[in-house]
Order: structure tokens, then sequence, then C-alpha cells
């Protein structure tokens, strides 16, 4: 099984983090593990104002959890240490003292649309659809619930949710503020997050690390919140609907 790949790049005080991995730019737990160490990495490092999350490729932004893995999971431990993993990135980012940009070129699912929600800025083409499909399979987007409504709102979130099979195009997805921008291509889209990042980097690193603070006011208790919704999303993941679900959806 593939543990994917990251990679970081450091020029003009901008981190940009760039993860893949052949199944759709899916997580696994090790990918995972090292992206929350480099962004928690990277928050630490005095060279660094800015930090721009990317993903590899031209297809799919994320495509969430790697299903080969979730199949793999066989106790409780096991399927909310998995889960866990999106707990402690998502973690990682909300209290990362340097503003992060998302870069989201292509279609975001389950755990790719919480990683779009994390980032403090998010610039998107018109392909960049969205979709929360963990109902389909049997489990839900526990984990990433908090993220998501906090940038689109409950009824939005709960819209998105329950259409598990359903995508909402990216004017809908900035329309309802999980992005900020969004563009026809990756050609303009990258000529303006290059634009962006570099003013945000020329700005007073003290007040950026000060307003980050305020933007993620009132999400402390997510420290103790995402693991409790990592249990549940790892006792589901054993259920005979979730396995099923799973195979089904690899074929």
């Amino acid at each position: 099984m593939s543990i994917g790949t990251l990679s970081t790049t450091i020029e003009n005080k901008i981190a940009t983090i760039t993860f893949g991995h052949p199944a759709s730019n899916s997580f696994p737990s090790e990918l995972l593990r090292r992206l929350s160490t480099e962004i928690e990495e990277l928050g630490n490092n005095p060279e660094v104002v800015i930090l721009v999350l990317k993903s590899e490729g031209n297809g799919a932004f994320c495509a969430g959890a790697s299903f080969d893995e979730l199949l793999e999971v066989s106790d409780f431990d096991q399927g909310t240490r998995f889960f866990n993993g999106f707990a402690n990135l998502i973690n990682s980012m909300r209290k990362c003292p340097k503003f992060i940009i998302g870069r989201i070129h292509g279609k975001a699912v389950g755990g790719g649309v919480g990683l779009a929600a994390a980032c403090d800025y998010v610039f998107a083409t018109e392909n960049a659809s969205v979709k929360l499909s963990e109902l389909a399979i049997g489990i839900g987007p526990f984990v990433i619930e908090p993220a998501v409504s906090r940038k689109i709102g409950k009824t939005a979130m709960s819209e998105m949710t329950l259409s598990a099979h359903n995508w909402k195009d990216a004017k809908w997805a900035k329309e309802n503020g999980l992005y900020s921008e969004i563009f026809e291509n990756v050609e303009d889209l990258d000529k303006n997050l290059d634009s962006f990042s570099k003013k945000l980097a020329s700005y007073n690193p003290e007040a950026l690390a000060e307003m980050k603070k305020v933007i993620w006011e009132n999400t402390e208790n997510w420290s103790t919140l995402l693991p409790e919704r990592a249990a549940i999303s790892g006792k589901l993941v054993l259920s005979d609907f979730t396995k099923k679900a799973l195979s089904e959806f690899k074929k």
C-alpha cells in the first residue's frame, strides 16, 4: 500500500507543501501524520511567514480517507487511531501560528473538504466541486464537521451531508464561504495565488500571528472534540454496512 508523498519548498518566506497519493490524493494514516508534523514544524520555522497547501497532479485535489486502509481496520482502537489522523491534522492547521492558503485545483471529497475548510484562505478552480459522501458508506463527516460548519454554517453543512451522493460545484462552495476565490483555470489560479501569497508574506509576522488567533477564537475545545468524533467514526467503520459499502466503492 502506498504511503503517499510529501514535499515542501520555501521561497520568499512562503512554504509550499505538496502532498500526493496515487489513489486520487487520498490519505492513508502515515501521510496524515507526516502532513500534521510538517505543518507544526513550519509553524515554528522563523524563516516562514505563510504556508500554501496543495496536492499533486491535475485530477482530484483530495479524495479523503484511504479506502484501502479503512478496509483493513479490524478493531475499534485501530479505527479510532485512523480517524484521529484527521483530527490531529485539522488541529495542527488550527493551531499553526502562520496563515495557511489552500490551492484546490480539482474535486474534494470527505476529508478533502475538511482540509479545504481548515485553510484560512482558499483559491480554487471552477472544477473544484465538493462532496461529503460519508453517510453513503455508513459513517459520517464527524471529525471534519466543526471545520466545515465553521466555514459554511450548519445549514449548508447539513445540506452537503444529507445529499451524500451529490456534488456541489465551486460556485456553491464560494457562495457558502468554503472558497475565497475561484478561477476558470489552474493558470489563473496560480497567478493570483502567487501574488496574494507574496503580499501576505510581506506583512508584519507578529500582526499576522495575532490575527490568526482572532480568526480561530472559540475553537480551543477542538483538542478534545475532534478525538471524540474520531471515536464515533472508529466504531462505525467496523459495521457490516460500511465494510460492504467500501468494497463496492472500490470496485
